[in-house]
């Protein structure tokens, strides 16, 4: 009995030992086992009471001076879920596939209301799209549709907002409710949160949006764009500043920044924490609070320091000589400093959490940017410093690529947005994402005519390939069977390289029956075509080979010169090659764009009357240059010379190459073929009009010239022939 007791009495204080060292503090608040009240106690100590935590900041930088404080993540997501109720909307939910399968991917814009007001930005949109092969005026044929009121800004505080916009697209026939709809915006929200509040019901409509949170951001359905200045070129646009081929020079400053500092609100935080990483040699770190009405009210001691400071640079020169630049957010994710650095070849370092990057869906931005974290910004020097020279060079140049392809104008950022849309309806035939990062790029990269990176010919040299070993000619013919064409049929058949002959007949005449041709070793088919110029550029299925011999009936070529101008493409493919030749200059006096075929000693243009070039320029010909394009060049005389030859130079950014002809085809000003202008009177305006016109849809002169001209080994050397591997070449 006695030990039943002392077992009893031994687990009761074990029990209460155990629920005092587990459970004290709770039982510390109950009255029995304190004599004070619990709100006697004393609290853990605030992170802003000096006298027991040391601060690391200034005790006279700004604190929050009765900001408000930032919503909370609830009140972010009610805001986001209130902006977009299609929040969980996809391609497969939200989208009408059915409406692209008949005419293709075609956009149709809203008419502009009479009296609504259109910004000069967004009427740049509107206008890439309607001079885009994309376009149609006809509702019916769209698979897109983009509305005509101006969604750009949607901060209420504006100028440019546009108020009721609920019941203006509820009443539009078309809308239904949003479904197949792209808006276009660069500005959301307002003071002093900026959410991403659009103040209308976007529905089940694409997003393509400036400074968009990850958060926000659908994936697979919306499209993250640049923010723009309104100042941004309608197409063509500025060349980067780091010119093709070289190496930039070192650069005096590691890391720059020079910009506003925000007193109060939000975004001031990562930007008045700047200062910090600035040291006055290879960091230089800049700003200033002299902006807006009354930044005098919220200055602090450091304003007037900054201000001084911020005067002793100038911007453009700090982009021109840093090798990194620090991109932090502003009052929204992105910045105007996103696009500036990019085109300066200055590596932009980013500084703005959650923001979901420019085409990031296609876009690697590890190849050219440096994407930091705002809470970790004193890490940011030392973080770049570990950077490799190798490493950093392929930075510098992945940004002017990029700049060039997807950034330096509205068309390109619209022409981008619109293709990331179009590969996701039929994803088996989507661009790869080594497509949309290397040169030239997804805009000129068209999957209609292959998504294998081997059959473009410009990555054969990447990936140590080369285009097969035989060519197809394809003859223009347009008139009446004639010798020249029974010669230069021949000439080419005998080429060891040709394929075959494919004769395009544009001849008001039916074809003549297969025994009017002459006997060769290859197959010969006839092609009966349109009476457009243009027609030679149609991606015709029969045309089989990597290398097409374009050729006029007057052209008279050996089978010599044919055989080694193929020998030179194939080590050029990605280029045109060939025989007679032009050039184009600037006119000075009438401030217009020459053109000129007399012998120079330059040359930018080689005729494809005879010249040898990648069938893909057929498919990109026809896919990516707009009808109207095409019709001009099928309207002017010796237009769609020029356009093909401007079209494959603004892919490779490189001349055409000039190989040597027998001396015959030398004359001052050489033979021209049917359906071509006449030198004499005016000379060469079809030409010099369709040239302008062509620059203008580009939005700069693509052409490149070139002094160089390849001849064979031993060419004209006093040699016996039978040394030389070309020995008709030279024959007269």
């Amino acid at each position: 009995m006695q030990a039943r007791k002392k077992y009893i009495l031994v687990t009761f204080l074990a029990s209460w030992l155990l629920l005092f060292l587990l459970g004290g503090d709770r039982l510390r608040r109950f009255a029995f086992f304190s004599r004070t009240k619990a709100g006697a106690r004393r609290s853990w100590p605030r992170w802003a009471d000096r006298s027991l935590l040391k601060s690391f900041g200034d005790p006279e930088e700004p604190q929050s001076h009765g900001d408000p404080p930032p919503p909370s993540p609830r009140a972010r997501r009610a805001a986001r879920l209130s902006a977009y109720k299609g929040s969980r909307c996809r391609m497969e939910t939200c989208f009408d596939l059915g409406r692209c399968q008949r005419h293709g991917f075609k956009v149709f814009t809203y008419p502009r209301e009479r009296g609504e007001p259109v910004s000069e930005s967004y009427g740049k949109i509107l206008a890439s799209i309607e001079r885009s092969r994309y376009y149609t005026p006809r509702p019916e044929e769209a698979c897109l549709f983009v509305l005509g009121i101006d969604t750009l800004d949607r901060d209420r505080l504006s100028g440019h907002y546009v108020p009721d916009v609920d019941e203006k697209i509820r009443g539009f026939p078309l809308w239904n409710g949003g479904r197949n709809h792209l808006v276009f915006n660069l500005y959301s929200g307002t003071w002093p949160n900026y959410t991403e509040e659009l103040g209308f019901d976007v529905g089940q409509a694409m997003l393509a949006k400036a400074s968009f949170y990850a958060e926000s951001f659908r994936p697979g359905f919306d499209v993250s764009i640049p923010l723009f200045p309104r100042d941004h070129p309608q197409r063509g646009g500025q060349r980067g500043w780091l010119r093709r081929g070289a190496v930039p020079p070192k650069k005096k400053y590691l890391l720059a920044f020079k910009g506003k500092r925000y007193l109060t609100g939000i975004g001031s935080s990562t930007r008045n924490a700047l200062h910090h990483i600035h040291n006055g040699k290879d960091i230089v770190s800049l700003t200033t609070c002299k902006h807006g009405k009354d930044w005098e009210k919220h200055k602090d001691t450091r304003c007037d320091k900054d201000n001084v400071d911020y005067e002793k640079f100038d911007y453009q020169e700090l982009l021109h000589n840093s090798t990194f630049c620090i991109v932090p957010r502003g009052r929204r994710l992105g910045s105007f400093r996103f696009l500036e650095a990019l085109q300066a070849a200055c590596i932009p370092v980013l500084l703005s959490d959650g923001w979901e990057l420019p085409f990031s869906e296609v876009i690697d931005w590890s190849k050219a940017a440096v994407v930091g974290s705002e809470r970790l910004l004193l890490q940011i020097p030392s973080a770049v410093r570990c950077i490799h020279p190798e490493r950093v060079l392929a930075f510098q140049q992945q940004t002017q690529f990029l700049w060039d392809a997807y950034f330096s104008s509205v068309d390109k950022i619209v022409h981008t947005t619109l293709e990331i849309i179009k590969d996701r309806l039929l994803p088996h035939r989507s661009r790869s994402r080594f497509l949309w990062n290397a040169p030239p790029g997804g805009l000129l990269a068209l999957p209609d005519f292959s998504t294998h990176v081997g059959d473009f010919p410009f990555y054969y040299l990447q990936h140590g390939s080369s285009p097969s070993d035989k060519f197809t000619a394809l003859v223009r013919a347009v008139s009446p069977l004639s010798q020249p064409l029974l010669r230069l049929v021949q000439a080419v058949s005998k080429s060891q390289y040709c394929a075959q002959i494919l004769v395009l007949w544009n001849c008001e005449k039916p074809p003549p029956p297969t025994e009017k041709w002459p006997q060769i070793v290859v197959p010969l088919t006839v092609i009966e075509g349109g009476r457009k110029l243009s027609d030679r550029f149609f991606p015709y299925a029969a045309i089989r080979t990597d290398a097409v011999l374009s050729l006029d009936e007057h052209s008279s070529l050996s089978t010599s010169e044919v055989d080694f101008a193929f020998v030179v493409w194939r080590s050029f493919p990605e280029r045109i090659v060939g025989f007679p030749a032009s050039s184009h200059f600037w006119d000075a006096e009438q401030q217009r764009w020459g053109y000129t075929s007399r012998w120079t000693n330059e040359l930018s243009i080689v005729l494809t009357a005879a010249a040898f070039y990648h069938r893909y320029y057929h498919s990109l010909f026809t896919g990516f240059l707009p009808a109207g394009l095409r019709e001009l060049a099928g309207g002017l005389a010796a237009c769609e010379d020029i356009l093909m030859n401007v079209l494959v130079a603004a892919v490779t950014k490189l001349p055409p190459i000039k190989v040597a002809q027998r001396k015959q085809h030398k004359e001052a000003v050489p033979q021209q073929v049917k359906g071509t202008a006449a030198t004499s009177g005016r000379g060469f305006s079809q030409q010099q009009d369709c040239l302008n016109q062509v620059a203008d849809w580009f939005g700069y002169m693509p052409l490149v010239s070139s002094r160089l001209r390849l001849d064979p080994v031993l060419f004209k050397d006093q040699v016996s022939v039978l040394r030389k591997k070309y020995r008709h070449l030279e024959r007269p």
